[in-house]
């Protein structure tokens, strides 16, 4: 590493490492505490998604588009933790409204601008149908057993699972993702890399491989300060989430504007490197990004925040309602049908993003 070229994010990293110490020994809430806390959560969130990317660079496309999309969940796992811990009136579906929340965005909001932006630039765009079509349906399974299926049980009333039910539809969550895993960074990893990249890997496979070595110390660096600010973005998250939560409902907000928030500020960054890619002529990059942070956004939220409901013995709804429902099958239908040919333009996008668009006015307005 170029110790005269260090990168800005390391030092924003320590500091907020630093801060969430500081703010945990002194334990005020004051105004200017309280967005202090709020805006180093802001740049740990940015910084640990940066961290990600630099990481992402170094080990290839396929693995660095895994660990962008852990790091992201992670930072949704911790948020919603954070707000379930409080012990709120609605923090039975805290879980829920994030993570399909966080699926609507993905599935409308990240994929539709990347084929607006990008259509809009090239006209027309490529992609593989085999990485898109592996993604959807591993999505749509996931989403099915989580978000459809607990408000047609008949062993519990409302929107749940029973424990069994529960741990069941965990273990499946976990097993599906570290199958697909599996078939997307070994076995079938060319389906989810440009043509361009898969012509020019076998070449440079020799080339690569010694350049890893070469970037391991960057590696180690910015994994190290990516932990910290990880570890920042959900001790500064649970500080702040009482004051959210109490803001929220001064406000009269709907129960589902806590999911949104969360979601939307934990896909900021993602959205930003899709988006880039997307402008870059890369679009199976921005597809695996988007439908990648969903797949990893179920199949590792719901198992975690499951396991903690457990314990904790609290509540955790997880069924839609029909509105919900409607606007999942709706997402997946046009999905579906624009991933299915190979070539994008902005007209697809525009639909996804007015999807999107009528989702948030919904929730908002009920």
């Amino acid at each position: 590493m170029n110790l005269k070229r260090l990168d800005p994010f390391l030092f924003v990293s320590a500091i907020s490492f630093i801060i969430l110490l500081y703010s945990y020994t002194v334990q005020t809430q004051s105004s200017l505490m309280l967005a202090c806390i709020t805006f180093f959560l802001m740049t740990s969130i940015l910084s640990s998604v940066h961290h990600a990317e630099i990481i992402a660079e170094e080990v290839g496309e396929s693995l660095g588009t895994l660990i962008l999309a852990l790091s992201v969940t992670v930072i949704e796992v911790g948020l919603i933790i954070s707000l379930m811990s409080t012990h709120g009136p609605d923090s039975a579906f805290v879980a829920r409204d994030t993570v399909f929340s966080a699926i609507m965005i993905v599935c409308n909001g990240i994929v539709g601008l990347s084929l607006v932006l990008g259509g809009l630039r090239y006209k027309e765009q490529g992609f593989r149908v085999d990485g898109s079509a592996s993604l959807l349906i591993v999505l749509i399974a996931l989403s099915a057993l989580t978000f459809v299926l607990p408000s047609f049980t008949s062993t519990t009333m409302g929107p749940t699972y029973n424990p069994a039910q529960l741990i069941f539809v965990s273990i499946a969550c976990v097993t599906l993702y570290f199958i697909f895993i599996l078939f997307q960074n070994k076995t079938h990893k060319n389906y989810f890399e440009s043509d361009h990249k898969i012509k020019t890997s076998i070449a440079s496979n020799k080339s690569n491989q010694h350049e890893l070595k070469k970037s391991l110390p960057t590696i180690i660096t910015h994994f190290v300060a990516m932990t910290l600010s990880l570890i920042s973005v959900i001790g500064l998250a649970k500080l702040i989430s009482p004051t959210l939560e109490t803001f929220l409902t001064d406000m009269g907000a709907p129960k589902a504007t806590v999911g949104i928030i969360i979601a939307a500020i934990v896909l900021l960054p993602e959205t930003w490197a899709a988006v880039k890619a997307a402008r870059e002529n890369r679009l199976q990059a921005s597809l695996n990004l988007a439908l990648g942070s969903g797949i990893a956004s179920i199949a590792l939220t719901i198992p975690v925040v499951g396991i903690f409901s457990l314990i904790t013995h609290q509540d955790l709804a997880l069924g839609l309602d029909g509105k919900g429902i409607v606007f999942l099958l709706t997402t997946f239908l046009i999905g579906s049908i624009s991933l299915a040919s190979g070539k994008s333009t902005a007209l697809q996008g525009f639909v996804h993003i007015v999807i999107l668009a009528s989702y948030f006015v919904l929730a908002l307005i009920p």
